[in-house]
């Protein structure tokens, strides 16, 4: 049989206890049988107790012996205070175990202990079933509370919810509970936290208190967890800033500017923001955040500033930089708008650039000015007597005083081509001043050009030659005013100051119709009495040729029958009085118009001066004088549709006249429409109009020895330029 190692002596197996009265207590003798060394613990068990239930109803010294020898004797003193359970009465077996951690043995005793009725007060026992909650703001929460009372007599118990708001508690902070003897009863507490700085997101601890009449006051705890919620933004003014702010008579400084960092905190979390700044956009410009973060309270607002400073270049284009900036918060457990931003920072050249690209462009236009692609620069060095468009309204060709035929390109004239040479070439330089030049209607590769001596000359317009191609004369006192090709360009008219007409032949070796008596191949003249200043064919078969000069004269002779019919001028002219010039229309062969020195321009309807008719010859269709203000009108042209008339008079202007399907003056343009003007109010002396694509072309020559070319759109809603096949 196995030797017991521990010997153990309790100095009474009954015990008697009364709850309020004076404690009761016995004691434990512990012999150490083994051969080494050993410490001894005692611990009691009660079997009315709850095995989870502290060991607070009894105290024992001491807690743990020393080692003790061999043989050596251990006394232990252990006292009852309570009942080993709550409100407890009647008999009950205590168990006392003796135990030594190194001879890991044991040894136990039963006792009887009798629990009498106590005088003293009852413990109640709180317990929460749920001691953490974990709730949003707004969310209603129902803390359920049981109480378990171990008397044997029913109390009634007062509940207190401390550690909240009492805005907070929705049924209120106390709570009534009657709990019979020995049993449970539950209730609960109903609470909601508000949103925002009065409840900040956080852990809110709470303690449930109970007292009733029988006993003492017990507490337990418990905590709610407040969930974050709401949102977090962030905003910018203004979102665009520009260097400088503002105009100021110190243009060139570039003084800072501020952007107005926003920040809104629509949460229940405290914040802490700062601004995260792009490293590359900080080497474009220098930017400061003041001060360097905010500090938010639930449900507030801050604001940051955010200084940018940059330097201006003296010249080029403004510059535009892109200032990316976020927003860091400290944290981001709700929902975070507008995080990032994009700010815009103009930084304007210290030089205005509207005034860099003026400089550029004056710089520009005075080198152009005075360089060889000003048609100012290409001009002729005298007076201009006649200019003429080739077919297709590419080119003109122009005549001067000078002895100069000069081929002029139409695009050098404009606004939007300063780079083309408005000068294609001098065509040719004659001995005597120029008085008029035409192109030859087919193929436009011969010019004439009437000379101040009386000679003709035909140049080649295509090939580069010093000399005309020929020239012939009649008599070199008579002055060529005028000339005009037939359409098949066979022949070719010319008008004298003496009021001769000549009809050259031009396709049969350029020889004139007869010979004279030096041997020289000459037309008969047509003899007038008249000075001739201008003729023009009239009709579709170019056998009528309408004469104007000295005296208000104007003629229609048949010039394949030799038959002149006169045309009454509204005004009979005296020596001083001329028709200076006259044209008709392509497309409306019987349209006429001439303009005279008392500076009227008048329209006619010659269908009458083509037939064998009795009616007399020609009607005034309109007349007028308030276009040059009743200075002498030098020269007119037509359309080739008749659809409109361009002027020019000694008071230096380009007149513009839309006309109607009838001939008259269109009713919005009574007065006409100035196009252009000669340098000075100097006299222009020669005029042509010509209508390529929508537009309106019209050249002019002047005394200040200048040709000019304007660009006027087409009127198609007055009706009369209707485009061909509709």
């Amino acid at each position: 049989m196995a030797e017991n190692l521990i010997s153990t002596n309790v100095s009474a197996k009954q015990l008697k206890f009364k709850p309020g009265g004076t404690p009761t207590s016995f004691a434990v003798s512990v012999m150490n049988n083994s051969d080494r060394f050993a410490s001894f613990q005692v611990e009691v068990l009660a079997a009315a107790a709850d095995s989870h239930q502290s060991a607070d109803w009894y105290k024992i010294s001491p807690e743990v012996s020393s080692k003790n020898p061999p043989g050596d004797l251990t006394q232990f003193n252990v006292v009852i205070t309570d009942t080993p359970k709550p409100g407890f009465v009647g008999m009950t077996t205590l168990t006392v175990r003796i135990f030594s951690i190194e001879l890991r043995e044991e040894s136990r005793e039963v006792l009887r202990l009798t629990v009498e009725e106590g005088t003293g007060n009852i413990l109640l026992e709180l317990e929460l079933p749920v001691r953490e909650f974990r709730k949003y703001p707004g969310e209603q929460i129902d803390i359920p509370i049981r109480v378990y009372n171990p008397s044997q007599l029913p109390t009634n118990v007062l509940l207190k919810f401390l550690g909240f708001e009492p805005s907070w508690l929705i049924s209120g902070q106390q709570n009534h509970l009657q709990v019979p003897p020995g049993e449970k009863s539950e209730t609960s507490f109903s609470c909601q936290l508000p949103f925002g700085a009065s409840a900040p997101s956080q852990v809110y601890p709470f303690t449930i208190e109970a007292t009733h009449t029988n006993g003492p006051l017990v507490q337990v705890e418990g905590i709610v967890n407040l969930l974050p919620m709401g949102s977090l933004d962030f905003s910018c003014y203004p979102e665009k800033h520009r260097i400088p702010s503002q105009r100021v008579w110190a243009f060139w400084r570039s003084e800072p500017v501020e952007y107005e960092l926003q920040f809104e905190n629509a949460s229940n979390l405290l914040q802490q923001v700062n601004i995260a700044i792009a490293e590359e956009e900080q080497q474009q410009c220098t930017l400061e955040v003041i001060p360097e973060a905010a500090e938010l309270e639930p449900e507030s607002t801050s604001q940051l500033s955010l200084v940018a400073q940059a330097k201006r270049p003296w010249l080029g284009r403004m510059k535009q930089l892109l200032l990316p900036v976020s927003a860091v918060w400290s944290d981001r457990r709700v929902d975070t708008r507008n995080e990032d931003k994009n700010l815009e920072l103009i930084v304007l050249p210290v030089v205005p650039f509207w005034l860099q690209v003026g400089v550029v462009i004056l710089l520009l236009w005075l080198a152009w000015s005075l360089s060889w692609l000003n048609p100012a620069n290409s001009r002729h060095k005298k007076a201009v007597n006649s200019v003429e468009f080739n077919g297709v309204g590419e080119n003109f060709v122009s005549s001067s005083t000078d002895q100069t035929i000069i081929e002029w390109n139409v695009k050098g004239f404009s606004f939007f081509q300063p780079l083309t040479h408005p000068k294609i070439r001098q065509i040719g330089k004659d001995t005597k001043a120029i008085r008029v030049v035409r192109y030859k209607p087919v193929d436009n590769n011969m010019v004439a050009a009437g000379l101040e001596n009386g000679e003709i000359h035909l140049w080649d317009v295509v090939k580069k030659e010093e000399k005309p191609m020929r020239s012939f004369f009649l008599d070199k006192a008579d002055r060529v005013f005028a000339l005009e090709f037939t359409q098949s360009s066979r022949y070719l008219f010319s008008g004298h100051g003496s009021g001769r007409v000549f009809q050259w032949n031009i396709l049969d070796n350029l020889n004139p119709l007869s010979t004279d008596s030096n041997g020289n191949q000459q037309t008969n003249p047509k003899q007038f009495d008249f000075s001739i200043y201008g003729i023009k064919l009239l009709g579709q078969n170019d056998s009528n040729l309408v004469v104007a000069g000295r005296n208000n004269q104007l003629v229609v002779w048949n010039w394949q029958e030799d038959k002149l019919r006169s045309i009454p001028y509204p005004r009979p002219g005296s020596q001083s009085d001329y028709i200076d010039s006259l044209d008709t229309s392509f497309f409306k062969p019987n349209l006429l118009v001439t303009a005279d020195n008392q500076g009227y321009i008048t329209l006619w309807d010659l269908q009458t001066c083509l037939g064998e008719g009795t009616q007399p010859c020609g009607t005034v269709i309109d007349q007028w004088s308030n276009g040059h203000g009743g200075k002498p009108v030098r020269s007119v042209a037509l359309s080739n549709d008749g659809c409109y008339l361009a002027s020019a008079g000694d008071d230096g202007k380009m007149m513009f006249w839309p006309l109607t399907a009838d001939g008259t003056r269109a009713e919005e343009f009574l007065n006409g429409k100035e196009v252009g003007h000669s340098s000075r109010n100097l006299p222009l002396n020669s005029i042509d109009i010509k209508e390529v694509d929508q537009y309106v072309l019209i050249a002019s020559g002047s005394d200040d020895t200048r040709v000019r070319v304007k660009k006027v759109k087409q009127l198609p809603k007055l009706g009369c330029d209707v485009p061909l096949g509709n």
